[in-house]
């Protein structure tokens, strides 16, 4: 029962293997002191905190540890308490985190890159989106507004989704008003061999496109009315359906930089009402993407929006918790790295049939691992977590009060409180009056 209970978290280590953790803890630039969060502890409890349920992190943490000592009985114990945690979390250097994506990147590549394949390439979403930050003072003077009214802050995440299966391939976290263009950019080097990139009609550019060229991937973008392309001979839109473009603005062509030789697909609607669909695309050989391909990628491309509702939704990360920032993106970066583990727990041994049919049920998967969290725990305590009610209540104490601080929101008019009631003095011929209206006693 005990094996079956933690089936599904025990599978994680099929992904996060010892060599993965080694990449890891080889780029700490921190001296190996005798610490009481080591990162292994550390990274797991922070996504065990994402997938648990709970009104407030204190208690999504006291869940996630729990479990964890329950899995790790045989191994030192981390901390207990809440703000430990929170502190040794700030101390772990990005790099650490960022060494622990690519070595799991890594081991999926080992793993799965025979069967991701469609055709000659491997399809991946490109989107954006915001996160929002709570509105502490280091939060609002760290992080710029992202509107001329003086929002909330928030953090800008642009990610790569592999499809149609909606893997979580690689992400990069910024301030509210970073580039999607120049996250992508560093998303690049993160890319699959025979990478096809499949995004809206935001990601225009032409340094963009070089530099996809350059990293030897290819590119299917939607066409837009921003776009001005050329043509070696005059074709009218109404009987276009492909041909070779050039894109060339003219700051460039100014520059002396030669033109981007690309194609133009027309997907013409299935339904009257709708309007045509342009792509275009760096692949020039009509063998290799033909206009029926070319449709099929980009419906898959909605699969990074269900992505993103999913992290946003269901685990849920619509607002972040944390409110430094040092902590507010470590937890964006963990909770990603969380989304990512649990598309893995949908996937399982059937990859193959997640690239052919598409993503199943976030919500079930998280569903059943949160079942499997709760079962484990009460199974796997020792005696020593196995205390009685009336000793663990008798070592609650009862915490000083917190300091508040009245603080200036934007958008928000100042409370005035009420002024007292005005007393006046009644005179006769309304006593009298008042007299006549009320009942006899």
């Amino acid at each position: 029962m005990r094996s079956h209970c933690t089936a599904g978290i025990a599978a994680v280590a099929n992904w996060l293997t010892p060599q993965v953790w080694k990449m890891a803890r080889q780029a700490d630039p921190r001296k190996r002191e005798a610490q009481r969060w080591k990162i292994h502890p550390l990274v797991m409890v922070c996504v065990l905190v994402t997938w648990t349920a709970g009104d407030s992190e204190a208690e999504r943490f006291a869940s996630a540890r729990a479990f964890y000592v329950a899995r790790h009985r045989r191994e030192k114990r981390p901390g207990q308490s809440f703000q430990g945690f929170q502190q040794a979390l700030s101390k772990l250097p990005l790099a650490v985190l960022h060494a622990l994506f690519k070595g799991l990147r890594c081991r999926l590549t080992q793993l799965y890159s025979r069967v991701w394949y469609h055709d000659d390439f491997v399809p991946i979403a490109c989107d954006g989106s915001r996160l929002e930050c709570p509105r502490s003072a280091e939060l609002e003077k760290r992080l710029d507004c992202c509107s001329k009214e003086k929002s909330a802050p928030m953090l800008q995440v642009t990610a790569l989704v592999m499809l149609p299966m909606g893997l979580l391939w690689s992400w990069s976290v910024g301030p509210g008003t970073s580039s999607e263009h120049d996250q992508l950019r560093q998303l690049l080097p993160t890319l699959p061999r025979d990478a096809l990139l499949v995004a809206d009609a935001c990601y225009l550019g032409y340094d963009l496109y070089s530099e996809i060229i350059k990293a030897k991937a290819d590119f299917l973008v939607r066409g837009s009315s921003r776009m001005y392309l050329y043509t070696e001979e005059r074709q009218p839109l109404k009987h276009f359906r492909e041909g070779i473009v050039y894109f060339w603005p003219q700051k460039l062509q100014k520059a002396g930089l030669p033109p981007l030789r690309l194609r133009l697909l027309r997907i013409r609607p299935t339904r009257k009402k709708s309007s045509s669909l342009w792509l275009l695309t760096s692949v020039l050989e009509n063998e290799r993407l033909n206009r029926q391909q070319a449709a099929e990628l980009y419906r898959w491309r909605w699969h990074i929006e269900g992505t993103f509702r999913t992290y946003k939704r269901t685990l849920p990360k619509v607002k972040l918790w944390s409110r430094t920032e040092a902590m507010v993106y470590r937890e964006a970066e963990l909770s990603l790295l969380a989304l990512q583990l649990l598309t893995l727990q949908r996937v399982g041994k059937r990859f193959e049939t997640a690239v052919r049919d598409g993503p199943s049920s976030p919500r079930q998967a998280l569903l059943i691992l949160r079942g499997e969290m709760t079962v484990a725990i009460g199974a796997e305590l020792g005696p020593r977590q196995q205390r009685g009610y009336r000793v663990q209540l008798a070592r609650v104490h009862r915490g000083g009060k917190r300091k508040k601080t009245r603080r200036k929101w934007p958008r928000r008019k100042n409370h005035t409180p009420p002024k007292p009631p005005r007393m006046r003095v009644m005179s006769k011929r309304l006593k009298a009056k008042l007299q006549r209206k009320l009942p006899p006693i």
